[in-house]
């Protein structure tokens, strides 16, 4: 596993936030690229969609399975990642980088606050793995 960004949030079902000047991008983290396997399908949401915080915002498909990608924050989808339609195996080799999801325009800052830094979600990944 590789080090865990520090400039990052996260939520407990595995997405990663990123907040610079309002948005937050969103994408799934080292951890659950890995756990998937081959990624091979990404289902995003569209542009203008306003979603809460835990709620589905997408799907991601592996080889191995199908996970939902929940919302880390509220707010509305000003852009989705659409060089992960024709290759969503970006994920697997950039997972903070090139290989994020969508971004969100945040309603309310203080919602990053009920993510976790990458000290505590260090400690929940060891958890499921012990």
């Amino acid at each position: 596993m590789s080090d865990l960004p520090t400039e990052l949030k996260y939520a407990s079902s595995h997405e990663w936030a990123r907040l610079e000047d309002g948005v937050v991008t969103v994408g799934i983290t080292d951890h659950a690229q890995e756990a998937l396997g081959d990624v091979v399908y990404v289902e995003l949401p569209e542009v203008g969609d306003q979603i809460n915080a835990q709620d589905e915002a997408g799907v991601v498909e592996s080889v191995k399975a199908a996970s939902d990608i929940y919302a880390p924050v509220s707010g509305e989808v000003i852009a989705i990642n659409e060089d992960l339609e024709d290759a969503p195996e970006t994920i697997n080799g950039d997972a903070y980088g090139d290989g994020w999801f969508f971004k969100i325009r945040i309603s309310d800052e203080t919602e990053l606050e009920n993510l976790m830094a990458s000290d505590d979600y260090q400690l929940q990944i060891e958890g499921e793995e012990a």
